[in-house]
Order: structure tokens, then C-alpha cells, then sequence
């Protein structure tokens, strides 16, 4: 794992906790999702205490039990992960939606990153691609837009505390692109 360096911002802050909820629903799919996200968390801190993992049976139930954690003020964020692959049914539509949904108001609400993991697939081959596969690990990138989302809110309360009017944060990660073009 990568040393802090003394001067940056994560050796000056305490690394902030993190809650993973993670649908056991599709396991072999999720879990994938779980490594890949206490990966990033444990690459960039190397604070396994500050990171829980709370399981939900499904993807439905991801929204209510982060909201819980949230609303108990212990985590700084969280990254909710899970996997519905369609069937012959619109039952997976109806289950997306409402998990974005909740999740975006969850966000906002608290003022406080909620990150979608969630795998919406056509097919299993899809959501392994996304999970670790030739299409990446969603839940490594997910937490790292969750702490990247941590570090913009403590940039601006740090401005806010200092009254300074003018904020320029720049996150140090490059920008996803997915048109080809450069960035």
C-alpha cells in the first residue's frame, strides 16, 4: 500500500468513516463489488476500523439500512452496493428506479455521499464484467467517488469555517470520459 505523503490532505485529516451496504442478493457478484470497494478505502488509508459493512438481504433494502447508519452521525459517507440482473419480468426496472431514487434523496437529505453501486445487467456476463471483470470493479469506483465527494464537502465547510469566499478544489483524480475522447 501506498505511504501518505506527510503534507496531504489525508495526513492531516483522520480518515473518514465509511459504512459499505452490500445486498447479498447475488453473492458471487457482490461480494466482488465489496472487495473491490475495501480495497480502494484500505489502499488510500489503510484504516480498516473506520470502514463497517452491513449487509442487506437485497438491493431494495439498500436505501433503509443506509439511511440508518447515516442517520446514527458514526459514518462520513456510505457506498451501497448490489447487483439486479433483468428477467423476464419489468420487476428489475421497478427495483432500479426506486433504489436510485432513494438513494439521490438519501444524499441530498443528509448532505451526506451515498454511492450507487448497483449493477443494473442484462445478463450475468455483464455484471462480472463489472465486477472485477474487463469492465472494472463498480464498487472501487464507487468508493472512490464517495471519498472523493467526502474530500469536496470538507473543502468547503474548511472554507466556510475561514469565511473565504472564493473555493477552488481540485480532486487529484483524472475525469472519466466514457465519449473516448481525452481528457
Amino acid at each position: 500500500m501506498p505511504d501518505t505523503p506527510p503534507d496531504s490532505p489525508d495526513s492531516l485529516a483522520p480518515p473518514p468513516p465509511v459504512a459499505i451496504i452490500v445486498s447479498r442478493y447475488n453473492d458471487s457478484i457482490t461480494s466482488s463489488l465489496r472487495q473491490g470497494a475495501r480495497e480502494a478505502y484500505l489502499e488510500r488509508f489503510n484504516a480498516p476500523g473506520s470502514l463497517a459493512v452491513i449487509e442487506a438481504p437485497g438491493a431494495f433494502e439498500l436505501p433503509a439500512i443506509a439511511s440508518a447508519a447515516l442517520q446514527t452521525g458514526m459514518y462520513a459517507g456510505a457506498v451501497c452496493l448490489g447487483c439486479v440482473i433483468k428477467g423476464e419480468t419489468s420487476h428489475d426496472a421497478h427495483i432500479n428506479s426506486a433504489v436510485a431514487e432513494a438513494l439521490a434523496g438519501l444524499s441530498v437529505m443528509t448532505g451526506l455521499p451515498v454511492g450507487f453501486g448497483l449493477l443494473t445487467c442484462q445478463d450475468i456476463a455483464q455484471a462480472r464484467a463489472r465486477a472485477g471483470g474487463d469492465k472494472g470493479n463498480k464498487g472501487r469506483e464507487t468508493m472512490l467517488a464517495v471519498l472523493e465527494t467526502i474530500d469536496a464537502i470538507r473543502a468547503i465547510e474548511d472554507a466556510a469555517d475561514a469565511e473565504t469566499p472564493g473555493l477552488n478544489h481540485t480532486l487529484g483524480a483524472p475525469a472519466h470520459d466514457k465519449s473516448g475522447d481525452a481528457t
